[in-house]
């Protein structure tokens, strides 16, 4: 999408702020011995409560509200009455969602206290490679910007980039052109910011793994057990200097 008026911004803001309060909502309520289901409703009421619809639900009929995925499940995980958060673990939320015709996208890592100091430090990365990036972003620049920057820094700390999972487009719909934004320098993508372009970035930062797998249930993504992996995401604007975030909560 590209922003072409101010009403168009205003929209993007409104849903913004939408996902963006019901991740940090999220956050807060989620305590071991709940299972990501409850998790799920507890999110997906929120967003009902706030007249959004759950933009993977919408757009993909995704068996949840929201992606909640846990320690070597890297993204899209499912939620599940089985699946019982404990404490240390790695959680994933990802939430995306629609109001007024137009669709915003968020997500993060968080650890179930009491947490590792490995953990912390490799959610510490991650959020660094999330800012490093968005502060690269202006109009004209190449999209491989956003790439190289994740890169840089995941690779300054020890960490890797999972390679097949990226950034996107959005803003009238959940996935939008520019579509695959990779994690990582790709020197072959000549593509460039325009100004006003809706995007995501989305560092996937992990402590050894490179790619992920699919689980049988079609959805869910995972990466090997002996790997932790976090993530952070934001939808922007692109501006002529800057990007222009819409997923900043009331609080944190």
């Amino acid at each position: 999408m590209i922003v072409k008026t101010e009403a168009d911004l205003e929209g993007l803001k409104k849903i913004g702020k939408i996902v963006a309060n019901c991740l940090q909502y999220m956050a807060r309520k989620m305590e071991p011995g709940m299972s990501t289901k409850e998790l799920d409703q507890l999110g997906g009421t929120y967003l009902e409560l706030h007249g959004a619809k759950s933009g993977p639900m919408a757009t993909y009929n995704f068996p949840g509200y929201n992606c909640i995925s846990l320690n070597h499940e890297v993204a899209h995980g499912v939620p599940s009455d089985k699946k019982i958060i404990k404490a240390g673990d790695l959680i994933n939320i990802d939430v995306s969602a629609e109001f007024g015709g137009y669709f915003a996208d968020n997500g993060g890592s968080f650890i179930v206290p009491p947490g590792k100091k490995s953990d912390e430090e490799l959610l510490k990365v991650t959020r660094l490679a999330l800012d490093t990036a968005i502060k690269a972003v202006k109009a004209g620049e190449l999209i491989n910007v956003i790439g190289y920057n994740i890169e840089k820094v995941a690779k300054s700390h020890g960490y890797t980039v999972i390679e097949n999972l990226g950034s996107h487009g959005v803003g009238r719909g959940l996935h939008e052109e520019p579509k695959f934004i990779a994690g990582y320098y790709d020197k072959t993508d000549k593509r460039k910011l325009k100004d006003g372009h809706v995007i995501t970035i989305e560092p996937f930062v992990s402590t050894g793994a490179r790619f992920v797998d699919e689980e049988p249930d079609n959805w869910t993504l995972v990466a090997g057990k002996e790997h932790r992996t976090a993530q952070f995401e934001h939808t922007m604007v692109v501006l002529k200097d800057r990007a222009l975030i819409v997923t900043i909560p009331d609080s944190v």
